[in-house]
């Protein structure tokens, strides 16, 4: 099993470590920087052994037979990996297509 990442999650996640840190989530930098590698790196490592849910049709913008695992992170933050699985020779890839937390897209999804 091997996960990928779409190159544009993996720059909402660059992104994502300035705008937690700009709107202050975090007072340092390096902590904001240390949040965003960790959900990467849970991400990266745990996904195929993760529970998951097809996506709701909301979702389909990301692509088709999307599924969905969560990563919580916090009392009050849940992470989504939105992604998409397929064989290739004898191996299954999981491909990472979007990255959303609960106060996003929490609504569109089945509680969990």
């Amino acid at each position: 099993m091997k996960v990928r990442i779409l190159p544009e999650v993996l720059d909402y996640l660059d992104e994502l470590v300035i705008t937690l840190y700009e709107k202050e989530y975090f007072g340092f930098k390096e902590s904001s920087k240390k949040y965003v590698k960790e959900l990467f790196l849970n991400i990266k490592t745990t996904l195929p052994i993760r529970l998951h849910k097809p996506a709701p049709k909301y979702f389909e913008r990301y692509g088709k037979d999307l599924y969905y695992a969560s990563f919580k992170k916090s009392n009050r933050t849940i992470w989504y990996a939105f992604f998409t699985k397929h064989r290739q020779d004898e191996e299954i890839i999981y491909l990472v297509r979007y990255v959303s937390n609960n106060h996003v897209t929490g609504q569109f999804l089945n509680s969990d």
